[in-house]
């Protein structure tokens, strides 16, 4: 029974060793297109400027989450 699970749980480095194949050739490494952070900081910043409405919406937002939230665990657990 264990003697076939090793088979299964073999690697590809270890099944190509056992086969004979020559190790695989690693592709060039993934390059991640840089980001400019002053630029991208600024661009958020004359968002904020331009609508202040914003941080007050997402404020607005996150206490209602958590009111909700606490509302059904009050309910779920029959606190109240």
């Amino acid at each position: 029974m264990y003697g076939n699970t090793l088979v299964l749980i073999m690697g590809e480095a270890k099944r190509r060793k056992n086969l004979g194949i020559p190790p695989r050739k690693n592709n060039e490494d993934i390059k991640f297109p840089k980001l400019n952070k002053k630029a991208v900081q600024q661009k958020v910043r004359s968002t904020l400027y331009k609508y202040p409405i914003i941080p007050l919406l997402f404020y607005g937002a996150a206490i209602l989450i958590l009111i909700g939230g606490l509302f059904f665990a009050f309910k779920s657990l029959n606190i109240a």
